[in-house]
């Protein structure tokens, strides 16, 4: 390792060099590596190997020659020997200023190409590396400036100058390069920068400079000799050493103004009245003047002055007789738009000259009613106002309008101002239709109202004046045939002759007018409803007054109210009296009589009374919710009987009202009996054919073996003979079906109701039980029990079904739990005489259920007998 070269920026840890040695006696040996104390241990050796490794980073600007000691050993023997290492330089250093940043005074007159600074640099690499060039780096667009890029100087470049004027300072970054070199197996170049600060001196090289030019000076009507016109000031161009300033004329004064020289100050000399002209171009000098007295540079400026009128009139406003600041004017309200205002004759003026004599005319008031013309005056004009918003001029909103018109100056500093009033009276005009308070009026009276009552009272109102506000009202529609009003007061009353009647017709809409005397009007709609009072007493239907009851199935009765509304409408009914006594229950809601619970069976019934046709009166009240209360009562007959026994007889009497079921049953019935028949005709055919083809004769028997051959022809004919059966048989049932809707027809007794009613709730028959029991259940075989109320107008509901034999009791059974429905038979019928009544009337399908009960009795009777 001899005179070992290594480069400084050999990366740590890497290995560079191998120690080799052998022993004699062929001992294995070991290596060692050892420094002198106090030297810092940059690499080591591996004992075995001999691998010398760098374990620290080298720095040859700061240690460029490594001394230490490697050693040998076997053992028993050790050599040791001393090794220098020379570390070589590589490009990892940045140049560094020795004198920057930095701060340079220049005169602003050091002449171009001069030196004014050098820039010092040192880059401690060797080689190109060590190097170092010098470049400006200027923020500047065009620097004044160069520098030597070996030497480092700083001049000012041929042809510029410096000028403290302009610029007083200049900041320039000077980069400093080196030559480039390896580092880590790559070339690089490295560089460092610094600001060097240049402050321009300022020195004696400008002429001095007037300020606030150019200059205007006025000469007024008042001005007096001696009095100040301008002052001009003027500065020294060379601001950090100024030279004292004297002032003089040099023309166009005439010798009528004066200046200060140390002021500046032009004065007036003569009077306004002897200026001969009206612009004086005076030119003004301006000299620098050295400690010694001496005068250096100057400046020369032009001085304007103009004699002028005195701004000392303010805008005045004419009337016909001279100055006026109130104008008054009577006018109709709502003139056209664009028409000028012919009453008001006004004329403003202003008195001085030139712009002192201009200004600006604006009128204020409310809203934006008014505009005037011209909005500018030079002097004096005549003053027109138009009219920009009719509308706005309202004799209902205000019956004067006051204005303010306004001359104020535009040019002056002083801004003189006049005002003048106008006042404007308006005259109405019929404007304005009557206006009703509400668009429409809600009143409720109640019927039977005598002739000529109060029913509402409308308002309107028109805002015009005098005539023009009175207010005339009347009536028209198709409801206003039962009232009038009074035109002056608004007062709506019924006709004297007028009957009202809530069951009649309880809603009336009408309109009324309000009307002046010019013919401009208005509408409202009135809305008049009929307070229904309870004024009718309850009626029985006719039809619920002979009722034929089954046991354990109810009937109902039904009373009818006339009156409209409802709680007076509203019915409950009561048994008053029955014969026999606590045998029947009511309920108070729907009118349905059934008997006591106990009653189960015939035997019950015979054994209250002894009577064989069981028909029983009970007294039945009918009362109304009204205020006050009416009641009317009546005597129903109701005859008892018992179901029929014969599950079989009960389903064929139910089809009865069942044409379709009969129509289905009859159908299955032909077609099973034509396919049995064809089914049958083909075997014996078959086996006919078989025992002896020789023995069958005739047409029928040659088509059929020709058949065999051709089995087509046969299935054609037998589908022919079942369709022309199926057509025959659902000939006969329509036919049966239209004589059943037309003669057997048996519909229940409706409630006829005008007005549309609340839903009530209604007990459930056809399921009276709760405890999850299958119970069967039966038709509604009273026709009355579970009815809906219905309008007449609707059409009638289908005709109810007969109804079937219950099964037998289940052996759960308890008396008391069920009550069982039966077909009904009829007696004979009490009624009570009762008023005639529009809206009910003889149901014939009622009697022809009587009539079907009364054979059906008589049928049981006879059975009976025999």
């Amino acid at each position: 390792m001899a005179m070992f070269n290594l480069s400084e920026d050999t990366p740590k840890g890497t290995q560079i060099y191998v120690l080799n040695g052998t022993d004699p006696e062929g001992q294995p040996v070991k290596y060692g590596m050892t420094f002198e104390p106090g030297y810092k241990e940059y690499f080591r050796v591996h004992p075995k190997s001999g691998a010398v490794t760098l374990i620290e980073e080298l720095d040859r600007e700061a240690q460029d020659d490594i001394e230490f000691f490697v050693s040998i050993s076997d053992g028993l023997n050790k050599v040791v020997e001393k090794v220098s290492v020379i570390v070589t330089d590589a490009n990892d250093e940045r140049p560094q200023f020795q004198n920057m940043p930095s701060i340079v005074d220049v005169p602003e007159n050091t002449t171009s190409g001069s030196s004014i600074f050098k820039v010092q640099a040192v880059d401690r690499d060797i080689g190109s590396g060590g190097s170092v060039t010098f470049f400006l780096q200027s923020s500047e667009p065009s620097t004044k400036f160069a520098i030597d890029h070996h030497s480092g100087v700083l001049r000012i470049k041929p042809g510029e100058a410096l000028d403290y004027e302009k610029f007083r300072t200049h900041f320039i970054t000077v980069v400093a390069k080196d030559g480039g070199g390896v580092y880590k197996g790559k070339q690089q170049v490295m560089s460092s920068s610094a600001t060097l600060t240049i402050n321009v001196i300022d020195t004696q090289d400008t002429p001095p400079e007037f300020v606030g030019t150019p200059y205007f000076g006025y000469v007024y009507e008042v001005s007096s000799p001696g009095s100040e016109i301008f002052t001009v000031i003027a500065k020294d161009g060379d601001m950090d050493n100024p030279n004292p300033i004297i002032y003089s004329l040099e023309s166009g004064a005439d010798g009528v103004f004066a200046i200060n020289k140390t002021s500046g100050c032009i004065t007036l000399k003569v009077y306004p009245a002897d200026l001969r002209r009206e612009v004086f171009n005076i030119k003004v000098k301006a000299s620098e003047v050295s400690p010694e007295g001496k005068r250096l540079d100057f400046a020369v400026t032009t001085v304007t002055i103009k004699v002028v009128d005195l701004n000392n009139h303010p805008p005045t406003f004419f009337g016909e007789n001279g100055p006026q600041n109130v104008f008054e004017l009577t006018m109709y309200e709502h003139p056209p738009e664009g028409e000028f205002l012919r009453g008001l004759k006004i004329t403003v003026n202003d008195s001085d000259q030139g712009s002192n004599a201009k200004f600006h005319l604006r009128l204020v008031g409310p809203g934006r009613m008014l505009r005037v013309v011209p909005q500018t005056v030079l002097n004096e004009a005549q003053v027109t106002v138009l009219v920009e918003d009719s509308a706005a001029m309202d004799f209902e909103k205000s019956q004067f309008l006051t204005f303010k018109l306004l001359a104020i100056e535009i040019d002056t500093p002083e801004r003189f101002s006049a005002t003048a009033d106008i006042i404007i009276h308006l005259l109405d005009t019929n404007d304005n239709a009557p206006k009703f308070t509400s668009d429409f009026y809600i009143a409720r009276i109640p019927e039977n109202s005598p002739g000529g009552s109060n029913v509402v009272s409308v308002t309107a109102t028109d805002p015009d004046s005098g005539l023009w506000g009175v207010v005339r009202y009347s009536i028209y529609g198709s409801g206003a045939d039962l009232f009038f009003i009074q035109a002056d007061s608004g007062i709506i009353y019924t006709q004297p002759w007028a009957s009202l009647d809530a069951e009649v017709k309880s809603k009336y809409n009408f309109y009324v007018k309000a009307e002046d005397t010019e013919g401009k009007y208005s509408l409202a709609e009135v809305f008049v409803t009929i307070i229904d009072l309870n004024d009718h007493s309850p009626e029985f239907n006719e039809n619920s007054l002979e009722k034929t009851m089954v046991i354990g199935a109810p009937v109902k009765v039904e009373a009818i109210d006339e009156d409209a509304e409802e709680p007076n409408n509203v019915i409950e009914y009561s048994i008053m009296k029955a014969d026999p006594d606590n045998i029947f229950d009511i309920d108070a809601d729907t009118g349905e009589i059934k008997l006591k619970p106990y009653i189960k069976s015939m035997d019950i019934v015979q054994n209250i009374t002894n009577q064989k046709d069981c028909t029983w009166s009970v007294v039945v009240q009918a009362k109304d919710r009204g205020s006050p209360s009416f009641s009317t009562t009546t005597v129903i007959k109701i005859d008892i009987t018992e179901a029929i026994k014969s599950r079989l007889i009960s389903y064929f009497l139910s089809l009865r009202t069942r044409p379709w079921t009969v129509f289905s049953i009859c159908l299955s019935i032909v077609v099973l009996a034509i396919i049995l028949t064809v089914f049958i005709s083909t075997i014996i055919f078959w086996k006919s054919v078989k025992k002896s083809r020789t023995q069958l004769k005739g047409p029928l028997t040659s088509f059929l073996l020709k058949s065999r051959e051709n089995p087509m022809h046969l299935l054609g004919l037998i589908s022919g003979v079942i369709i022309i059966m199926v057509f025959v048989t659902v000939l006969i049932s329509t036919i049966i079906f239209m004589r059943n809707n037309k003669s057997n027809k048996i519909l229940p007794s409706r409630r006829i109701i005008r007005r549309k009613r609340k839903p009530r709730r209604q007990d459930d028959f056809q399921q009276p039980f709760r405890d999850g029991q299958e119970i069967p259940t039966a038709d509604n075989i009273n026709c009355n029990n579970n009815i809906k109320v219905c309008s007449h107008h609707r059409a009638p509901p289908s005709p109810p079904n007969a109804p079937i034999m219950p099964p037998p009791l289940p052996s759960h059974y308890r008396h008391g739990d069920r009550e069982w429905a039966v077909p009904t038979v009829s007696a004979s019928v009490a009624s009570k005489t009762k008023r005639k009544s529009h809206r009910s009337k003889d149901n014939p399908v009622n009697s022809a259920l009587v009539s079907e009960l009364k054979l059906r009795l008589e049928q049981k009777n006879m059975a009976n007998r025999y």
